[in-house]
């Protein structure tokens, strides 16, 4: 079996959308399939394209295995609106210099075809399914339109929600078949009644080596002084920002120590420097060098700014094999996750005199409790929430359609 995927994001890019899809595609590779990928040269979240793939329109590589074709756009983090359209435009574009390659393109059994962007994933089932006629499986990460008025960057009525509204229900309509990352979504594109077969892909995350030197002794140690980590992007949807102007983790007994970059990176950075409140900023890590601190923390925050419906924030899952607790600042789906499974404490969005109760409440659980935090966590990486588990059960279902 012969699979495109057809995604904005891909490593070395960081972020959700780049693991979710590296994952994905490595993980279908071991399951016996060819896997290619269809991207951009790489330059999320700097807005910029990355040394070595500058002054060039397209570049070819093998990534761990993958082939991946790579193509121009316009790289951009700003706020303007009309900005960030262009380069998905040009990347939309760039689909159909690609698809000139017909003998390539007609040799793929499945194209998955990631959205949003919901301008690229409509270009792209043009060109892959209404054109070349290829089976196609529309990958769900987050509910554009919706998405984007909870978000405050689209308002209900305008003529952009209109134009992203007709492109959602052509996709759902044209895909050969559709999969969400959570059941919210899954629910949520029922709702239309195209009656498609789909799959719950959950972004999880492969078990990685965890350093065994951060045994049950050192993870009790001191939580008096309770070291909390955050790594991720530092952006509008999660809102370090505001956490921590609203929250002096000092004066709470803990640190927050966050790595990572984005937007809201050298704000965050000044007023960590300007202010005695216990964060601590350690810049851009790669994942492998993520992996390999998480351990050593009591607990991790994972924050959303507001309620997003069908959001289920991907950390959860990179923390579960560390056994690292969370402390969860959101709702929906991802709250349910964390409340059922015992992976931590949540609090609603945006809501900070919760989350200082929380961290005081963690800070005095009885070893008892907070070792049955850990454990839960990596038992549900193994379990109920395994990779591998999903993967064989995600190749059966692309071997099925």
């Amino acid at each position: 079996m012969k699979i495109l995927i057809v995604s904005f994001y891909y490593p070395p890019e960081m972020g959700a959308a780049a693991s979710r899809i590296s994952n994905m595609a490595e993980g279908l590779q071991r399951e016996g399939a060819q896997v290619e990928v269809l991207t951009c040269l790489p330059n999320y979240p700097k807005g910029r394209i990355f040394e070595g793939y500058r002054h060039r329109l397209t570049k070819h590589e093998c990534v761990n295995g993958i082939n991946v074709f790579r193509y121009w756009t316009y790289a951009t983090v700003s706020k303007n609106a009309f900005l960030r359209i262009l380069g998905m435009l040009l990347f939309s574009m760039a689909l159909w210099v690609f698809g000139l390659r017909i003998r390539r393109v007609r040799s793929y059994d499945t194209v998955i075809i990631q959205s949003p962007p919901l301008m690229v994933a409509y270009s792209a089932m043009l060109l892959f399914r209404c054109l070349y006629r290829r089976k196609t499986v529309l990958n769900i990460s987050d509910l554009w339109p919706t998405s984007a008025v909870e978000l405050g960057a689209v308002k209900t009525g305008s003529l952009y929600y209109k134009v992203l509204s007709v492109m959602e229900r052509f996709v759902y309509r044209h895909s050969t078949a559709w999969q969400g990352q959570s059941q919210e979504i899954v629910d949520h594109v029922k709702g239309f009644g195209f009656g498609k077969p789909h799959f719950l892909y959950r972004n999880l995350q492969p078990i990685v080596p965890v350093d065994d030197s951060v045994d049950e002794t050192r993870s009790l140690a001191d939580r008096t002084r309770l070291r909390l980590v955050y790594a991720g992007l530092l952006g509008v949807a999660q809102d370090i920002m505001g956490m921590i102007a609203h929250v002096n983790f000092k004066a709470l007994g803990a640190e927050l120590h966050i790595y990572g970059s984005g937007n809201q990176a050298e704000a965050i950075e000044a007023y960590a420097k300007n202010n005695d409140c216990g964060v601590h900023c350690h810049g851009y890590l790669p994942k492998s060098e993520i992996d390999r601190i998480l351990s050593s923390y009591h607990a991790s925050i994972v924050p959303l700014a507001v309620a997003i419906k069908g959001a289920v924030p991907s950390k959860i899952y990179d923390l579960l094999p560390h056994g690292t607790p969370i402390l969860f600042c959101g709702g929906g789906e991802g709250e349910r996750i964390v409340t059922s499974y015992g992976f931590g404490l949540v609090s609603p969005p945006g809501d900070y005199e919760s989350l200082r109760k929380n961290v005081i409440k963690l800070r005095q659980l009885s070893d008892a409790d907070y070792l049955l935090l850990r454990r839960q966590c990596k038992e549900a990486s193994k379990g109920v929430f395994s990779f591998d588990e999903q993967m064989k059960a995600y190749y059966r279902f692309i071997d099925s359609l």
